[in-house]
């Protein structure tokens, strides 16, 4: 079998309507090699080089066409490549794929700062930026018409500052050491993510005696037992994948055994010294201890600190929110204290709450361990209470929400807000058999995108829930290129005797990242870099979020929450029960995406390089969220991902930032009708299509007709206005 990347790449399966003779142009999985991979990647990056020396060496004065554009639409054979090839790595990995990160991410850093840290090339693009400082925009202006003048102008401005953020204007020397430090920032995240992915699936609790289920559903133990079979074992096992975690910490009535569970979750990627200091020496070692991400952690944030000072930055958080609504660390840090005041007390009067509820559920008063409420104990009371209180848990509202009719109700909200539909497709081809294909259309009945969903969880599946692209949309060569799009789960699989029933929380994740789904599909910009989630961080949760409300929304579940056994609607009660728990321990929910955020910053504002330790840091970084006691076990940093090896660095404080954005634009949605066509088409043409081309701020006012406040959030959140004494 031919390499299918360098077929595409030498123009062998490349025509103008369809690159690689599938539907839409999709790539062709079932074609591929692990060999395949490494190749593709140095030739690409061969031709991307052809690429740039051409614009470099031309003999014209450097102009927006010739140098911006050009630039911009190069190395689209190195994006194709990466773009399966990281995608697969995080969706469908394996040792194999993980040692070829390894030997081509160096390769790759080498070559991106190749291209930033040419001389020619960046005066090329300084020539072009400096005379629209003088001249004005006339000199970026397309004669023909076909591009828009502020995405133009925005282009530029990214492309300029891109290149100073790479170390463009730094002295050879200090080229030289942004190149050794990029390098390295490269491997240490790369390494991060795989430690928490095997860590993951390194660790299983076998539960052997029956007795040991208690209040676990039937359906969570039939699963488990079925995982048991898999590996052989005779019992039932459960792991730290989202299903099986979440359900045994919320039902498991054995508290040593949930204890336990949590500790697994809480210690991954704590490394053997740090674990055997935390659990004593003479402690056995566990599993999960075998990847070490602490000394990880050490590397990462004092190699981004290097970078951020060779680049003039105090810290890396300032360089980051430079690019962000939020500007400056002062705003983030503005926005947390205003959402901890707000949301404290009613997180402490949930905790007193559930304390009182705990005493009352037969434990012995006269043992503080057991009167103790302790962070493995939150899901499982906070569970029993709201039913107590609501008379509503997971398996009442399970039944109505069953994984065919939860997507036929979320692809038919898109076609009630923005006229789009879908059709499934078995022509595409997909990268594992779980995975389905949805060609997209827009009301008109032109194809749009292709969405790829993927919801079931796996071994070579990291943790979590992700949107991402196999290919973004762009206009190359006048011609509309459209998205295709991947959203990744890990959700309830179907048992032997149900089909997947998914809870409240997943319908919700689902929700989230199909928001961020529609952002990719119905983007409509000139230049890649721009288009769809192409936008600042802590802009990019604002369509995905947004989605969320429609869930607490009778009129949206109508359409298509039905009991999978009898067809029978979901009912009104139920949808009551639903709404009123909106708000259940929202003041514990708040604290403790608070407690993400404020630890993100504290590691990302340091001044100096780090040497302490890191669990004592974390602490004191979050000490103001805490209102459970501390285990000293338990560490949040070592498995987090999102900002030691995903893009959330500086930036976890994006999802309560948006929080605030979403509760303020859905108040326009309820007030003229969650369904409302002008408010929903006003959304898709100044958010969704627009991407990255406008400063997202011009935008949301443009929607908003205003500026966001806190108030909205609070209000939906039910927090009353502090009075001061």
């Amino acid at each position: 079998m031919e390499n299918i990347f360098i077929q595409e790449i030498t123009g062998q399966a490349r025509n103008d309507e369809n690159r690689y003779d599938t539907l839409h142009g999709t790539f062709p999985f079932n074609r591929v090699r692990l060999e395949d991979y490494e190749p593709a990647f140095r030739r690409a990056m061969e031709l991307h080089n052809i690429e740039i020396d051409k614009i470099v060496n031309c003999e014209e004065a450097a102009t927006f066409e010739n140098t911006i554009e050009a630039l911009e639409y190069s190395g689209l054979d190195l994006e194709r490549v990466g773009a399966v090839f990281f995608n697969l790595l995080e969706a469908e990995s394996s040792d194999e794929m993980m040692a070829i990160a390894q030997r081509i991410q160096p390769e790759l850093t080498a070559h991106a700062n190749n291209i930033t840290l040419n001389e020619k090339l960046f005066r090329r693009v300084k020539d072009v930026y400096d005379k629209a400082g003088i001249v004005g925009m006339e000199c970026i202006r397309s004669g023909s018409g076909r591009h828009d003048e502020k995405e133009r102008a925005k282009l530029l401005e990214l492309t300029y500052e891109g290149f100073l953020d790479s170390g463009a204007n730094l002295n050879d020397s200090d080229k030289a050491k942004y190149r050794e430090l990029s390098t390295k920032l490269g491997n240490y995240t790369l390494e991060f993510g795989q430690n928490v992915l095997n860590a993951t699936n390194a660790y299983s609790l076998l539960v052997t005696d029956e007795k040991d289920l208690g209040g676990l559903p039937a359906d969570v133990i039939e699963e488990a037992a079925r995982k048991a079979g898999e590996k052989g074992e005779t019992g039932w096992v459960f792991d730290l994948s989202a299903p099986s975690y979440v359900a045994f910490m919320k039902y498991a009535d054995n508290r040593e055994l949930r204890k336990k569970l949590y500790l697994a979750s809480a210690t991954k990627c704590i490394g053997r010294d740090c674990g055997s200091r935390l659990r004593g020496n003479d402690s056995p070692q566990s599993p999960h201890e075998s990847f070490d991400n602490v000394e990880n952690i050490k590397r990462i944030i004092n190699t981004r600190l290097e970078i951020a000072r060779l680049l003039g930055y105090e810290s890396y958080s300032d360089k980051v929110l430079r690019k962000r609504m939020a500007k400056n660390a002062g705003a983030v840090f503005e926005l947390l204290d205003e959402l901890l005041e707000g949301f404290r007390p009613a997180a402490l009067k949930e905790v007193k709450e559930l304390q009182e509820f705990q005493r009352h559920c037969g434990l012995d008063p006269q043992s503080p361990e057991t009167i103790t409420l302790m962070p493995y104990d939150w899901a499982y009371y906070s569970n029993k209470l709201k039913d107590s209180k609501f008379d509503l848990n997971d398996e009442l509202i399970k039944p109505y929400f069953e994984l065919e009719n939860v997507k036929k109700g979320v692809f038919g909200l898109a076609t009630k807000l923005y006229g789009i539909h879908f059709k499934k497709s078995v022509e595409i081809p997909v990268y594992q058999e779980d995975v389905e294909a949805f060609e997209v259309f827009d009301k008109d009945g032109n194809y749009l995108a292709v969405l790829y969903t993927d919801f079931f969880p796996r071994a070579g599946k990291r943790p979590g829930a992700w949107m991402t692209e196999f290919q973004g949309q762009s206009v190359r060569a006048g011609k509309q290129i459209r998205p295709h799009i991947s959203i990744v789960m890990n959700f309830t699989r179907p048992t032997a005797t149900k089909p997947a029933l998914l809870t409240f929380d997943e319908v919700n994740t689902f929700v989230h990242e199909f928001g961020h789904a529609l952002h990719g599909m119905l983007a409509n910009t000139v230049y890649p870099s721009l288009s769809g989630t192409s936008v600042y961080r802590d802009f990019v949760e604002l369509p995905s979020q947004i989605m969320e409300n429609f869930l607490l929304e009778k009129e949206f579940l109508d359409l298509f929450a039905v009991h999978y056994e009898t067809g029978e609607k979901i009912p009104a009660e139920l949808v009551r029960k639903i709404v009123d728990t909106a708000n259940f321990h929202v003041g514990y929910g708040c604290l403790r995406q608070l407690s993400f955020a404020y630890l993100d910053m504290a590691y990302h504002s340091i001044t100096e390089p780090f040497t302490g330790d890191v669990g004592d840091f974390e602490r004191q970084s979050t000490v103001a969220t805490q209102i459970l006691p501390a285990i000293p076990e338990a560490m949040i940093s070592p498995a987090f991902s999102h900002i030691f090896s995903g893009g959330y660095a500086a930036g976890y404080y994006s999802y309560k930032w948006a929080e605030v954005l979403d509760a303020d634009a859905f108040a326009l949605f309820k007030e003229r009708g969650i369904f409302d066509p002008d408010v929903a088409q006003s959304f898709y043409s100044t958010i969704l299509s627009r991407g990255g081309t406008e400063d997202p701020m011009d935008l949301y006012l443009r929607f908003r007709g205003k500026k966001p406040t806190t108030e909205a959030l609070k209000k939906r959140s039910g927090i009353e206005p502090q009075v001061a004494d």
